[in-house]
Protein backbone atom coordinates (compact mmCIF):
# COMPACT_ATOMS: atom_id res chain seq x y z
CA UNK A 1 0.00 0.00 0.00
CA UNK A 2 2.61 2.17 0.40
CA UNK A 3 3.71 1.74 -3.35
CA UNK A 4 0.59 3.08 -4.00
CA UNK A 5 0.72 6.26 -2.11
CA UNK A 6 4.08 7.15 -3.26
CA UNK A 7 3.71 6.17 -6.86
CA UNK A 8 0.33 6.15 -7.64
CA UNK A 9 -1.91 3.45 -8.71
CA UNK A 10 -1.24 3.19 -12.35
CA UNK A 11 2.45 2.24 -12.12
CA UNK A 12 1.59 -0.69 -9.53
CA UNK A 13 2.46 -3.68 -11.51
CA UNK A 14 -0.40 -6.09 -12.31
CA UNK A 15 0.77 -8.57 -8.72
CA UNK A 16 0.65 -4.99 -6.54
CA UNK A 17 -2.79 -4.39 -7.73
CA UNK A 18 -4.57 -8.02 -7.30
CA UNK A 19 -2.69 -8.23 -3.81
CA UNK A 20 -4.88 -5.27 -2.69
CA UNK A 21 -7.61 -6.56 -3.81
CA UNK A 22 -6.83 -10.01 -1.81
CA UNK A 23 -5.81 -7.42 1.04
CA UNK A 24 -4.23 -10.27 3.00
CA UNK A 25 -2.49 -13.82 2.65
CA UNK A 26 -2.67 -17.20 3.92
CA UNK A 27 -0.70 -18.89 6.73
CA UNK A 28 1.09 -20.70 3.52
CA UNK A 29 2.02 -17.34 1.52
CA UNK A 30 1.65 -13.39 1.28
CA UNK A 31 -0.59 -11.53 -0.22
CA UNK A 32 1.51 -11.04 -3.21
CA UNK A 33 2.74 -14.76 -3.51
CA UNK A 34 -0.97 -15.60 -3.77
CA UNK A 35 -1.24 -12.54 -6.53
CA UNK A 36 1.75 -14.16 -8.51
CA UNK A 37 0.25 -18.07 -7.89
CA UNK A 38 -3.23 -16.63 -9.56
CA UNK A 39 -1.56 -14.75 -12.45
CA UNK A 40 0.56 -17.85 -13.26
CA UNK A 41 -1.77 -20.32 -12.92
CA UNK A 42 -5.16 -18.60 -14.82
CA UNK A 43 -2.41 -17.03 -17.12
CA UNK A 44 -3.28 -13.68 -16.43
CA UNK A 45 -6.30 -10.96 -15.72
CA UNK A 46 -7.89 -11.87 -18.85
CA UNK A 47 -8.64 -15.29 -17.55
CA UNK A 48 -8.70 -14.47 -13.91
CA UNK A 49 -11.78 -11.95 -14.81
CA UNK A 50 -13.33 -15.29 -16.57
CA UNK A 51 -13.56 -17.36 -13.83
CA UNK A 52 -16.60 -17.92 -11.40
CA UNK A 53 -16.71 -17.62 -7.77
CA UNK A 54 -16.92 -21.28 -7.23
CA UNK A 55 -13.63 -21.84 -9.29
CA UNK A 56 -11.89 -18.80 -7.29
CA UNK A 57 -12.26 -20.84 -4.38
CA UNK A 58 -10.84 -23.99 -5.44
CA UNK A 59 -7.25 -22.11 -5.27
CA UNK A 60 -5.68 -22.40 -2.17
CA UNK A 61 -5.54 -19.25 0.49
CA UNK A 62 -8.82 -18.57 -1.64
CA UNK A 63 -11.39 -18.08 1.01
CA UNK A 64 -15.36 -17.01 0.24
CA UNK A 65 -14.00 -13.11 1.45
CA UNK A 66 -11.66 -13.28 -1.15
CA UNK A 67 -13.03 -14.86 -3.87
CA UNK A 68 -16.38 -12.15 -3.14
CA UNK A 69 -13.56 -9.35 -3.30
CA UNK A 70 -12.59 -10.55 -6.78
CA UNK A 71 -15.65 -10.95 -8.13
CA UNK A 72 -16.75 -7.70 -6.75
CA UNK A 73 -13.43 -5.96 -8.22
CA UNK A 74 -14.45 -7.30 -11.86
CA UNK A 75 -17.63 -6.63 -12.24
CA UNK A 76 -16.92 -3.08 -11.51
CA UNK A 77 -14.61 -2.61 -13.61
CA UNK A 78 -16.98 -4.41 -16.37
CA UNK A 79 -19.33 -2.15 -15.55
CA UNK A 80 -16.92 1.20 -15.97
CA UNK A 81 -15.69 -0.23 -19.28
CA UNK A 82 -18.96 -0.56 -20.50
CA UNK A 83 -20.75 2.85 -21.77
CA UNK A 84 -24.27 1.76 -20.51
CA UNK A 85 -27.26 2.05 -23.34
CA UNK A 86 -29.34 4.79 -22.19
CA UNK A 87 -33.14 5.13 -22.90
CA UNK A 88 -33.39 7.07 -26.05
CA UNK A 89 -29.55 5.94 -27.46
CA UNK A 90 -30.54 4.63 -31.07
CA UNK A 91 -29.28 1.36 -32.32
CA UNK A 92 -28.20 1.31 -35.87
CA UNK A 93 -25.67 -1.50 -36.64
CA UNK A 94 -24.91 -4.78 -34.88
CA UNK A 95 -21.61 -3.39 -34.07
CA UNK A 96 -23.15 -0.68 -31.80
CA UNK A 97 -24.82 -4.13 -30.37
CA UNK A 98 -21.86 -5.41 -29.66
CA UNK A 99 -19.64 -2.93 -28.10
CA UNK A 100 -22.30 -2.62 -25.30
CA UNK A 101 -22.43 -5.83 -24.50
CA UNK A 102 -18.80 -6.96 -25.39
CA UNK A 103 -16.92 -6.70 -21.69
CA UNK A 104 -20.15 -7.74 -20.23
CA UNK A 105 -20.82 -10.88 -21.55
CA UNK A 106 -17.83 -12.20 -23.93
CA UNK A 107 -15.58 -13.52 -21.67
CA UNK A 108 -18.37 -15.00 -19.26
CA UNK A 109 -18.01 -19.30 -19.10
CA UNK A 110 -21.50 -19.89 -19.32
CA UNK A 111 -24.11 -18.56 -22.38
CA UNK A 112 -26.01 -15.77 -21.37
CA UNK A 113 -29.19 -14.67 -23.37
CA UNK A 114 -30.28 -10.89 -23.32
CA UNK A 115 -33.38 -8.62 -25.17
CA UNK A 116 -32.44 -5.21 -26.14
CA UNK A 117 -36.08 -3.63 -26.18
CA UNK A 118 -36.64 -0.96 -28.95
CA UNK A 119 -39.52 1.22 -29.77
CA UNK A 120 -40.54 1.83 -33.15
CA UNK A 121 -37.43 4.41 -34.27
CA UNK A 122 -34.81 2.12 -33.19
CA UNK A 123 -34.34 3.70 -29.82
CA UNK A 124 -33.53 1.57 -26.47
CA UNK A 125 -36.24 1.53 -24.48
CA UNK A 126 -34.37 -1.16 -21.76
CA UNK A 127 -32.83 -4.50 -21.82
CA UNK A 128 -33.45 -7.90 -20.17
CA UNK A 129 -31.95 -11.19 -19.46
CA UNK A 130 -33.70 -14.47 -20.28
CA UNK A 131 -31.39 -16.74 -19.87
CA UNK A 132 -28.06 -18.37 -18.65
CA UNK A 133 -26.83 -21.39 -19.85
CA UNK A 134 -26.37 -23.20 -22.97
CA UNK A 135 -29.00 -21.53 -25.40
CA UNK A 136 -31.46 -24.58 -26.18
CA UNK A 137 -35.35 -24.35 -27.16
CA UNK A 138 -36.55 -25.26 -23.60
CA UNK A 139 -34.17 -22.15 -21.94
CA UNK A 140 -34.96 -19.70 -24.27
CA UNK A 141 -39.07 -20.18 -24.84
CA UNK A 142 -40.85 -17.27 -26.72
CA UNK A 143 -43.09 -16.54 -23.89
CA UNK A 144 -39.91 -15.69 -21.62
CA UNK A 145 -38.32 -13.66 -24.67
CA UNK A 146 -41.67 -11.73 -25.43
CA UNK A 147 -42.87 -10.92 -22.09
CA UNK A 148 -40.97 -7.63 -21.05
CA UNK A 149 -41.10 -6.51 -24.78
CA UNK A 150 -44.66 -6.45 -23.99
CA UNK A 151 -44.66 -4.99 -20.97
CA UNK A 152 -42.48 -2.63 -22.20
CA UNK A 153 -44.85 -1.53 -25.06
CA UNK A 154 -41.40 -2.19 -27.05
CA UNK A 155 -42.15 -2.09 -30.95
CA UNK A 156 -38.95 -4.44 -31.58
CA UNK A 157 -36.11 -6.33 -30.25
CA UNK A 158 -32.56 -7.23 -30.52
CA UNK A 159 -31.69 -11.06 -29.39
CA UNK A 160 -28.27 -11.14 -28.19
CA UNK A 161 -26.04 -13.95 -26.76
CA UNK A 162 -22.01 -15.09 -26.28
CA UNK A 163 -20.16 -17.85 -26.56
CA UNK A 164 -18.21 -18.84 -24.17
CA UNK A 165 -16.17 -20.61 -26.99
CA UNK A 166 -14.59 -17.46 -28.32
CA UNK A 167 -15.77 -18.48 -31.96
CA UNK A 168 -19.14 -16.19 -32.66
CA UNK A 169 -19.91 -18.02 -35.64
CA UNK A 170 -23.64 -19.40 -35.20
CA UNK A 171 -24.63 -23.24 -33.82
CA UNK A 172 -28.12 -25.55 -35.43
CA UNK A 173 -29.37 -24.56 -32.46
CA UNK A 174 -28.79 -20.76 -32.14
CA UNK A 175 -30.15 -20.88 -36.14
CA UNK A 176 -33.40 -23.19 -35.20
CA UNK A 177 -33.98 -21.20 -31.91
CA UNK A 178 -33.79 -17.62 -33.71
CA UNK A 179 -36.13 -18.94 -36.83
CA UNK A 180 -38.54 -19.92 -33.85
CA UNK A 181 -38.47 -16.73 -32.39
CA UNK A 182 -38.81 -15.09 -35.47
CA UNK A 183 -42.03 -16.59 -36.16
CA UNK A 184 -43.07 -15.81 -32.68
CA UNK A 185 -42.22 -12.71 -32.89
CA UNK A 186 -44.36 -12.27 -36.04
CA UNK A 187 -47.30 -13.21 -34.38
CA UNK A 188 -47.19 -11.12 -31.13
CA UNK A 189 -46.50 -8.28 -33.72
CA UNK A 190 -42.96 -7.29 -32.22
CA UNK A 191 -40.39 -7.31 -35.01
CA UNK A 192 -36.95 -8.88 -34.07
CA UNK A 193 -34.47 -6.89 -35.48
CA UNK A 194 -31.85 -8.94 -35.20
CA UNK A 195 -29.27 -11.64 -33.12
CA UNK A 196 -25.82 -10.69 -32.24
CA UNK A 197 -23.63 -13.34 -31.23
CA UNK A 198 -20.92 -11.95 -28.95
CA UNK A 199 -17.61 -13.71 -28.61
CA UNK A 200 -13.64 -13.24 -27.74
CA UNK A 201 -13.03 -12.92 -31.70
CA UNK A 202 -15.72 -10.92 -32.87
CA UNK A 203 -19.38 -10.86 -33.33
CA UNK A 204 -21.57 -12.46 -35.46
CA UNK A 205 -25.31 -10.49 -36.77
CA UNK A 206 -27.94 -13.13 -38.10
CA UNK A 207 -29.04 -9.73 -39.88
CA UNK A 208 -25.90 -8.56 -41.88
CA UNK A 209 -25.63 -12.55 -43.01
CA UNK A 210 -29.17 -12.23 -44.27
CA UNK A 211 -30.07 -15.20 -41.70
CA UNK A 212 -33.22 -13.04 -40.01
CA UNK A 213 -36.12 -14.59 -42.60
CA UNK A 214 -38.27 -17.01 -41.71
Amino acid sequence: MDRLFRLGVELLADRELLALVLRTGSQEASALELSDFLLSDCGGFEALAAASHSELLRFPGIGPAKSASLVASVEIGRRLATRPLKRGDRINTARDVYHHFRQRIRCRRQEYFMVLLLDGRNRVISESQISQGTLTASLVHPREVFRPAVRSAAAAIVLVHNHPSGDAAPSAEDLSVTRRLVEAGDVVGIRIVDHVVVAERGFYSFQEHGQMAQ
